[in-house]
């Protein structure tokens, strides 16, 4: 990661969970080239980390991420379509790498998290809120498509409550959020960040080569008849039969019986 993304996402391990911070408090987080980039050498630097159990992925400042930076919305009504293709396909590319990593990711929300800052959130393995927390689709609002964000609410909530969010451009608070599917729990302001370490430590007392195969087959799902779930399912249960933390867990749990 060059000195330059380290400044524009803040990186620290603590008690084997990776925190990454994205650093633009000035601009809200907002999303930019430069930005999208640095969660990405973010993201791979923990994955290929063998002591990192977890990802923390947060905002510095007061809100998560509002969304695209405006110096990058200036530049889409002049670029020419391969440029606007290569900027979108960038940002998709961040979305799957959130799904591909071994390693669970955790959004930590406080304050605003608006079109693709809601997407960046909401694509994590589990997101956790806070009670100021604000989450939105707002694009349609400028006459912008949410459109990879869709891929990602079709696989979280009802296609009615998907709808009404794609297309409204509405705010809604984080217990509604919760209701609606989009968040994993909401957690009181003043005691977020310690509520946010505890349950990312969590991740510490279970396996992770398990884990990182449950993610791998949860996602790989998606599009499968029941039938090739099932056998993609058979496919990991006996790679994860040959790892070490089975074969340990195994004998543990056969002493203790």
């Amino acid at each position: 990661m060059s000195s330059e993304n380290e400044q524009i996402v803040l990186y620290e391990v603590r008690d084997a969970v990776a925190h990454l911070t994205l650093n633009r408090p000035e601009k809200r987080n907002a999303l930019n080239e430069a930005l999208i980039a640095a969660v990405k050498d973010a993201l791979r630097r923990a994955d290929e980390d063998q002591k990192v159990r977890a990802v923390v992925l947060a905002g510095a400042g007061p809100d998560f991420c509002a969304g695209a930076d405006l110096s990058a919305l200036q530049k889409v009504s002049a670029a020419s379509v391969n440029e606007n293709l290569e900027d979108a396909r960038s940002l998709m590319e961040l979305f799957t790498l959130i799904r591909q990593v071994r390693l669970p990711v955790l959004a930590a929300v406080r304050g605003r998290a608006l079109a693709g800052g809601c997407g960046l959130a909401i694509v994590c393995d589990i997101v956790l809120a806070a009670r100021s927390a604000r989450f939105g689709f707002t694009e349609v609002k400028i006459g912008f498509v949410p459109a990879m964000v869709m891929a990602i609410l079709r696989r979280n909530v009802s296609e009615k409550r998907a709808f009404e969010l794609i297309t409204l451009g509405t705010e809604i608070g984080p217990e509604e959020a919760a209701a609606f599917g989009l968040v994993n729990r909401v957690l009181d302001d003043e005691a977020f960040e310690d509520k946010i370490e505890v349950c990312a430590r969590k991740f510490q007392n279970v396996s992770r080569s398990a884990v990182s195969l449950s993610k791998r087959l949860f996602y790989q799902i998606d599009a499968m008849s029941f039938e090739d779930a099932l056998a993609s399912g058979a496919d990991i249960n006996v790679i994860a039969r040959m790892t070490e933390d089975c074969r340990k867990g195994i004998e543990r749990f056969l002493k203790k019986s």
